[in-house]
């Protein structure tokens, strides 16, 4: 700190600011000791600097020693090495005494050299950073519990302060914490540089501890329930609030519309269950034929929630013996069967002939499974009926009923302990093999309805050591070199490694997958490089390797949910944040990179035998890159300008968010296709996925774009192609119309502005 120091008259009292431990005698005797050449006959001006002879005073009086003694150029040249501040400024000969030179002591005023005064600067700013850090740390604590009004007028006025004097100049921040570095293990410092001139304050986007919602007011919210900040109904109900509250006419009505004016589930509609239905019906063999066969090619190869062939071949055994009873709960399942498959039927417009509808095969499993819930220990039988349940629940809309069902089917799966890796000997490979696939599908179904839900995820990999699945199909279990993998974890995590490595080892917190112990022991790394290559170069691609790549990318999803959108996270810096986001983007692209040609949806081939399976990864991949990047695309709106200065990290994941929501909308066909829609893309969750890209379109454009320009053109276009395929879905599905009425309501309200025509005919 440079202080400026005045003439000398204006400080009488050197004590106001400085006390030494010196004084100016009142009565200086003369001595014959003068070092000062050029004043022989100056009068000795501190009594201390010169020893004493007169010891008649004192008693055991002990001889002073010079404290400064003046080197020996001074009596040759007249000259100091160092001035103080005080004649330097004044550009006066000083004595260079120590702790004063003489025309400080005459002047009474504290005189300073360089490096003390650098000494007072240091502490001066050492209790600056002290007392901004505490107060940062205040305001961080006290924020989630103001008003909204307190709350507006602390972002004023941190606006206000960043805008004069941003003290990320003065004070260096936090070094971002270990858990976001790069592949290399380092902290990725460019990201963190990028961002010097944010604000020292920063609220995590859209991350909030509390909620202002009473979710038992009504029956509307009751079905609706809690919806979480990385669900797009949050996305969409926060930018409808925002609009609307800028709107005059929106402003004169009273009260505040609930999330549950955004929701176009049909959690609000009742599951009709017929008390006077048949439960030992069965349709004819040929329909279930049918039925069957739809179910295992367009749900079974991403949610394996039973076993293809013990199913089959109880299947076939039980229609070629009409006598055979098999348990109640066999039946259930192959109900629930029926039910998911005469749902798609009806989706795609194929209704089977004398067939029961979907709603009857769900109303008989129900009504046979009866009070088992809460009567019966699950089994795996049980968890299956759970799962396949929350499956139909989910394709009828039913969002919130299928999210509480799933979290029963894992407390019945973790009951079994069926996340954790088997050992036992009475279980053959074969059976411990299909658990584990039912573990997995159970936690892609969860994770599927945390991101349109917006809840926390119900699986952890902490309490989980259940090996990944293994990419071949069941009929190939029996082969030798399966077996192999099957029965040698060491092996078998090797194989694994080969395939998803980078994905694995660069995740955040290294936890993209579960590290059998064993694993981790040293010395065993270069044992399981041979049968790792080896087996990963002669991978035939298949069903069973698309459903190992889609759950490795649920895995990143899980952890970009957990860092970026759980509560307990609003506490950390903008920079903390920014970083996870970008290092989380590049995870995303590592698995991208490292998915098989088979598999490569970004290639133009509408042909390929897996097509179906490229679609169902390509939603999968956008949709967990838009979770990832949608802090970015809200941060300008919460902040000032001067936080977000062009060209940052920041603006660019927000500039790709909205690129990749056009990425998405692009996987669909030009003009709407049902056929294409129901058959190829994953038609349990493609609303979400159209609705998802489409709320971040709709945000980027009427809060950061600018009226008439190419990229508001742009976006318009692709909007309009969103609501074209939400009109055709409506059709069959009610979801879907309510989506297309949402749409349609908030861009007739703002959208004129916009040039948007609306097409409100239904």
């Amino acid at each position: 700190m440079s202080e400026s120091f005045a003439p000398y008259s204006k400080y009488p009292n050197p004590e106001n600011e400085f006390n030494y431990d010196w004084a100016v005698p009142e009565y200086p005797q003369p001595s014959p000791f003068e070092f000062n050449t050029e004043t022989p006959a100056r009068a000795i001006r501190d009594i201390r600097d010169y020893p004493s002879f007169n010891t008649s005073d004192r008693v055991n009086a002990k001889v002073a020693i010079p404290r400064n003694a003046q080197p020996s150029s001074l009596a040759s040249s007249g000259r100091v090495s160092r001035a103080c501040e005080n004649c330097r400024e004044q550009k006066a000969k000083c004595s260079g005494h120590r702790p004063a030179c003489h025309r400080c002591l005459d002047a009474s005023v504290p005189c300073l050299y360089g490096d003390r005064k650098r000494e007072k600067m240091v502490k001066q700013l050492n209790d600056l950073t002290t007392r901004v850090e505490t107060f940062d740390a205040l305001i961080r604590d006290l924020y989630p519990k103001l008003d909204a009004s307190s709350a507006q007028r602390v972002d004023q006025t941190l606006r206000e302060l960043n805008a004069r004097t941003p003290l990320s100049q003065v004070i260096s921040r936090t070094p971002v914490s270990a858990l976001f570095t790069n592949p290399s293990g380092h902290i990725n410092q460019s990201v963190i540089s990028s961002r010097a001139d944010a604000s020292p304050i920063s609220i995590p986007s859209g991350v909030v501890d509390y909620t202002e919602e009473d979710f038992n007011r009504d029956e509307k919210v009751q079905a609706t329930g809690f919806v979480g900040e990385h669900s797009e109904m949050a996305w969409l109900y926060r930018l409808k609030r925002d609009l609307d509250h800028n709107s005059k006419q929106i402003k004169e009505t009273p009260g505040r519309p609930s999330i549950s004016s955004v929701n176009y589930f049909q959690d609000d509609s009742e599951i009709l269950v017929l008390d006077d239905i048949d439960l030992a019906c069965r349709p004819p063999q040929q329909i279930a034929n049918r039925l069957v066969d739809t179910y295992f090619h367009v749900v079974h190869p991403t949610f394996p929630i039973i076993g293809k062939a013990i199913f089959l071949n109880q299947y076939r055994s039980f229609y070629a013996n009409p006598d055979v009873r098999p348990g109640k709960r066999w039946i259930i399942v192959l109900n629930l069967v029926f039910s998911i498959a005469a749902r798609h039927s009806f989706l795609v417009d194929q209704p089977q002939p004398n067939c029961d509808d979907h709603q009857t095969y769900f109303a008989r499993a129900w009504r046979l499974n009866g009070g088992s819930l809460l009567r019966d220990h699950p089994d795996l039988q049980q968890a299956q009926v759970e799962g396949l349940a929350a499956f139909y629940l989910l394709s009828v809309g039913q969002v919130n009923r299928s999210w509480r069902l799933i979290g029963i089917a894992i407390r019945s799966a973790v009951a079994m302990g069926l996340n954790i890796r088997s050992e036992s000997e009475s279980m053959t490979p074969f059976s411990k093999e299909l658990r584990y696939r039912v573990w997995w599908a159970l936690f892609m179904l969860d994770i599927t309805l945390c991101k349109m839900t917006g809840r926390p995820p119900g699986t952890g990999d902490t309490f989980c050591s259940t090996p990944l699945p293994l990419p071949f199909a069941e009929e190939e279990f029996w082969d030798r070199r399966v077996m192999q993998l099957i029965t040698d974890q060491r092996t078998r995590r090797a194989f694994l490694t080969s395939l998803i490595f980078d994905t694995m080892a660069a995740s955040p917190k290294e936890s993209m997958a579960p590290r059998p112990p064993e694993q981790q022991e040293p010395g065993k790394g270069k044992q399981e490089e041979r049968p790792s290559q080896t087996g990963a170069e002669n991978l035939t691609p298949n069903s069973s390797l698309y459903f190992l790549y889609a759950v490795d990318l649920a895995h990143l999803l899980r952890e970009a949910i957990n860092i970026l959108y759980a509560p307990r996270e609003m506490r950390q810096s903008w920079h903390e944040i920014e970083a996870a986001v970008s290092t989380l983007n590049n995870h995303a692209d590592n698995w991208l990179s490292r998915l098989p040609a088979e598999f490569d949806f970004t290639t133009l081939d509408t042909t390929h035998q897996f097509l179906q399976h490229r679609a169902s990864l390509a939603f999968q991949f956008y949709a967990t890159k838009l979770i990832i990047l949608q802090p970015c695309i809200r941060r300008p709106s919460q902040q000032s300008s001067e936080a977000s200065s062009p060209g940052t990290v920041c603006d660019q994941m927000a500039a790709l968010c909205v690129y990749t929501a056009g990425q998405m909308l692009e996987l669909l066909p030009e003009e709407p296709d049902s056929t294409w829609l129901y058959g190829v893309a994953p038609w349990w969750c493609i609303l979400h996925n159209i609705m998802q890209s489409t709320t971040i379109l709709l945000t980027e454009l009427f809060t950061h774009t600018h009226i008439g320009s190419t990229k508001a053109v742009d976006i318009t276009k692709k909007i309009n192609k969103a609501t074209r395929w939400l009109k055709e879905m409506s059709a069959k599905d009610l979801s879907a119309q309510r989506a297309w009425l949402v749409c349609i309501d908030l861009l007739s309200q703002h959208g004129s502005r916009f040039g948007f025509g609306v097409d409100t005919e239904f």
